[in-house]
């Protein structure tokens, strides 16, 4: 697994929404970006984060920054958590874990004793020009989403 770094060029992806849509980064040119990568939906650390990125998200929206959960679930799973917890973003789905490879967070984890490969949960900040402002690895749940927000600004 490589990490990325601040100021190196985001890897780009193209995905599948929750909504059956299709999200394309490049699409995003000019302006900012904020994708944040977390293991499955609707378990205790997630919906934190996720929630997290929800009750902020007015404040992403005044800096002109759209937001996007990534995870390995479908669009089916991803529909169910966005519509129960009220996400006013998109949910991108990375079942084969191409994504999260690129952005360095597929990696091997360990919970409960048992070793298992997953998403290291983590959070990017992408500029207007597609560069990286912030890659954030092994981030808090609660803390992911206000420190993507202070890169933002």
């Amino acid at each position: 697994m490589t990490e990325l770094k601040a100021g190196s060029p985001a890897p780009t992806f193209e995905a599948k929404t929750d909504s059956g849509g299709t999200v394309n980064l490049a699409d995003y040119r000019g302006q900012k970006v904020v994708i944040y990568f977390y293991p499955k939906d609707d378990t205790p650390g997630c919906t934190t984060q996720s929630c997290g990125f929800r009750d902020i998200h007015a404040e992403f929206d005044e800096k002109n920054a759209v937001v996007f959960g990534i995870s390995p679930d479908g669009q089916e799973s991803h529909e169910k958590f966005r519509t129960k917890f009220d996400l006013p973003f998109s949910l991108l789905v990375d079942e084969d874990h191409s994504i999260a490879e690129a952005y360095g967070v597929w990696g091997e984890r360990t919970m409960y004793g048992r070793t298992f490969m997953g998403i290291i949960r983590s959070h990017f900040v992408i500029d207007e020009k597609g560069d990286l402002i912030e890659a954030s690895y092994n981030v808090a749940p609660a803390d992911s989403p206000t420190g993507a927000l202070l890169s933002v600004s």
